[in-house]
């Protein structure tokens, strides 16, 4: 497997020795290719509708809708369901599973595929429900609450914060549901590999149903969808901010400097994904987790220092959510942006978290379906808050709450710094706002953020994968594609700017919506059936 890397990177190479003239245009050629791809797909995507003078993506409204309809039906997971998810993430109701050491599922590690989040995740006898979630969750934290944020706060002010929290809450909900789904109609190979996701449960769950030919339809096209978002906002948005993070902290000037770090990215990549090194993987799932720690502490300490601030942050939040500033695109604006932001940060709704969680080893679906809850509620609810919160005080200066930038004053996704004159959006913004009180915490950030984006490309890598096989079966050939195709999108991440991989990251994570919402909706009363089962399983246990 190594020949075919070291192949694509010899080919690579002439792209890096052009004369200093032709540098200065590479990497704007790659952008120029590929944003006409991004507007375009964001444009089909995200189509709208006109209600009250306000252009709405269908895609938001189904979200919402759906995640209000499963908030009210499962009577507010998120509250309701949250210390029953403690206490199964806790342990506390492990020896309902009863399982024994020989009935342990083995995981699809296979020609140096390393889904080591799956890994952790599948083998309920071998892992606790905390060290699932533990690992669940470094995956989901990462450059969609540093960077992601940031252009939520950019484009729809502090207002977007509020909306964010309210998607993070009802998308608990969601979460749950697709999550349940995806261990119930799971499928385990004659050698114990689980495949599962919304391709199976589509599939296999609407089938039950009567619909066979319409949920084999939703599957395809969801597995079409998935590849696209792997390459999308699980790998072009996360080598985009790596490499906008390390070409800033390095002073990195050209038009080639996209393309350098995007080859190195593809080539640390590549090493993972087609050459087998476990190695590396178990490190950086060792040392993900301690970077998001770094991240958390680091955003607490700078809410502390700010702590006399705390009322005129959460006044702008509740204030901008309601009575947007001139500017913003009105309520429902600010709205739209807050929900787009945290279904790119959480994914609650998309189902790829399906895919992960249904590789757990459980007699019980629902029990993975209510660990998963607490995704959001982490990810969203509190990390994404922090981040908002540190780039708010970075913009108030005493009596004058918008001191270095405007709120909505963008171009592209960037504001325009008033002292300097220059544009910060994304992870730069972010990074801006922590070495205000943090000098030279830039730099611990930069690592964060490589390990960040480079643990979430090998993840998101797996789902594709997964995606693929289930639409050109189990081949090595099959396999080998999508992995060449994947990294050439490390290259074209890092190259193109800001604006056109969100839109094209947007647009793919948020297509997911459309398939799986529709599975979702016919299948939701049997993650009922399923909760029934496992409180029966708790109450029949706890009264013995």
């Amino acid at each position: 497997m190594k020949k075919y890397l070291l192949s694509i990177f010899a080919l690579l190479l002439p792209l890096l020795n052009f004369t200093q003239e032709a540098e200065k245009g590479l990497d704007e050629k790659v952008n120029d290719a590929f944003m006409p791809i991004a507007e375009g797909w964001e444009g089909f995507i995200l189509t709208s509708v006109s209600l009250g003078g306000y252009d709405i993506p269908i895609v938001v409204i189904l979200l919402v809708l759906g995640a209000t309809f499963f908030t009210i039906y499962f009577k507010v997971p998120s509250f309701t369901k949250f210390p029953l998810a403690i206490n199964t993430v806790r342990g506390k109701y492990d020896d309902i599973e009863g399982h024994s050491a020989e009935e342990k599922v083995a995981v699809n590690i296979v020609d140096g595929d390393l889904p080591d989040t799956i890994r952790d995740e599948s083998q309920e006898g071998e892992v606790s429900h905390f060290q699932a979630l533990a690992t669940a969750v470094s995956g989901t934290v990462g450059l969609g609450n540093i960077a992601g944020v940031a252009v939520a706060i950019a484009l729809g002010g502090p207002g977007a914060t509020f909306w964010m929290i309210v998607c993070g809450l009802i998308g608990m909900s969601t979460k749950f549901v697709e999550c349940t789904l995806g261990v119930k109609y799971r499928d385990v190979g004659e050698d114990g590999t689980v495949y599962g996701g919304p391709m199976y449960y589509l599939s296999k769950g609407l089938k039950e149903r009567g619909f066979s030919v319409i949920g084999k339809v939703l599957a395809v096209i969801f597995a079409i969808l998935c590849v696209g978002a792997s390459f999308g906002g699980g790998n072009a948005f996360q080598s985009n901010q790596a490499a906008v993070q390390l070409s800033s902290l390095m002073n990195l000037e050209g038009g080639s400097t996209g393309i350098i770090i995007g080859c190195i990215l593809a080539v640390l990549v590549g090493i993972v994904i087609i050459g087998g090194i476990k190695r590396i993987a178990k490190i950086t799932e060792k040392i993900v987790p301690f970077m998001a720690g770094i991240y958390v502490l680091a955003a607490l300490i700078i809410i502390f220092a700010n702590f006399s601030y705390i009322d005129d942050a959460f006044g702008l939040i509740f204030k901008g959510a309601f009575t947007p500033m001139a500017g913003l695109g009105g309520l429902v604006g600010v709205l739209i942006v807050g929900f787009q932001r945290a279904a790119f940060s959480n994914e609650a709704g998309a189902g790829s978290a399906a895919i992960a969680h249904s590789a757990v080893k459980t007699k019980y679906p629902a029990s993975e379906g209510v660990v998963a809850l607490l995704e959001p509620f982490i990810d969203t609810v509190v990390i994404c808050t922090m981040t908002a919160l540190v780039i708010i005080f970075f913009n108030i200066d005493g009596a004058n709450l918008q001191s270095v930038f405007q709120y909505g004053a963008v171009e592209g996704s960037n504001v325009l710094i008033t002292a300097t004159g220059e544009q910060l959006g994304g992870v730069d913004l972010t990074s801006r706002a922590f070495d205000s009180v943090i000098p030279g915490f830039s730099y611990v950030l930069t690592i964060a953020i490589v390990l960040f984006a480079f643990s979430t490309m090998i993840s998101w890598s797996y789902y594709g994968l997964q995606s693929w096989k289930y639409l050109f079966g189990k081949g090595k050939k099959a396999d080998l594609a999508y992995k060449i195709l994947f990294l050439v999108f490390v290259i074209i991440g890092a190259a193109a700017t800001l604006d056109a991989v969100i839109k094209f990251s947007d647009a793919m994570i948020l297509a997911l919506v459309f398939p799986n919402m529709i599975g979702l909706f016919f299948l939701f009363p049997k993650v009922r059936e399923e909760m029934a089962k496992y409180i029966a399983a708790i109450k029949g246990n706890t009264s013995e």
